[in-house]
């Protein structure tokens, strides 16, 4: 794993984007939140970085691209907020939602959960909310497959950390999947995972090299099991089995520029 580091500029990604240009059908698959758009302490006010927009449009009319979004948010959730182009897959709460953007709106594959998941989802998201009471600033955001228990306006990192810790302990307790990520913890009733999602993309698309970037705990797991000439970015600080460091979302954007003009050409 590499150590944090500053800036990547264009020289040093030229070789990665090099390669990807190369590819005969190539997946650009993307987290969202602190990967197209900065992390906000209130989800549904994220908005993506200046030029992300345009970028996702000029890499979407390749003929040998496809783009997917990846993230832990519901997939309806992430359609509102990213708005990507006509023909963008969509993969929401880590792998368990799979769709596709079409007529400016997400057309979903129905997901139902089973009555004893449905019960454990009461228990988890009832838990978690009596812990967040405990604690001025922790508060639970509920999915639809999952409850999310976020620590991030708390002042006190250290008493965050705690509280994060119980938690994941809670959500294993009631049977649930745990997922932490920076200063959340979800709980999820459905086994799901982006190293798993990415690869059943890959296989659908027929894409013969893939690109993928995330600067969370769970698209660690992910980058992981990628290698070359596939390409992992870990974006942000922190510890990385990635093989390309960008700083923030603006870098990727420019990133993204630069791959869509070496594809064009």
């Amino acid at each position: 794993m590499t150590e944090a580091r500053g800036a990547v500029t264009a020289a040093g990604w030229a070789g990665a984007v090099e390669r990807l240009a190369a590819a005969r059908r190539l997946l650009v698959a993307l987290d969202f939140d602190g990967t197209l758009a900065p992390l906000v302490a209130d989800p549904d006010l994220s908005r993506m970085a200046p030029g992300a927009a345009s970028a996702l449009a000029r890499l979407s009319l390749i003929g040998r691209v496809q783009l997917a979004l990846v993230s832990g948010r519901p997939a309806a959730d992430l359609a509102r907020l990213a708005q990507p182009p006509g023909g963008t897959l969509l993969v929401g709460s880590h792998g368990a939602e799979r769709g596709r953007m079409a007529g400016g709106r997400a057309a979903l594959e129905p997901v139902a959960l089973s009555p004893a998941r449905a019960d454990r989802l009461k228990a988890i998201s009832s838990g978690l909310a009596r812990l967040a009471a405990s604690a001025p600033g922790a508060w639970v955001e509920a999915k639809p497959f999952a409850a999310v228990f976020h620590t991030r306006p708390m002042a006190n990192r250290d008493a965050a950390a705690r509280l994060q810790a119980r938690a994941a302990e809670l959500g294993r307790d009631l049977g649930g999947h745990v997922l932490p990520g920076k200063m959340v913890v979800e709980v999820s009733v459905l086994p799901a995972g982006k190293a798993a999602a990415l690869a059943r993309l890959k296989r659908a698309v027929q894409a013969d090299r893939l690109v993928f970037a995330g600067d969370d705990t769970t698209d660690e797991l992910a980058l992981r099991q990628i290698r070359p000439p596939d390409l992992g970015i870990k974006v942000g600080l922190g510890r990385t089995a990635a093989e390309l460091r960008l700083p923030d979302p603006p870098a990727v954007v420019r990133f993204l520029d630069h791959l869509a003009t070496a594809l064009a050409a």
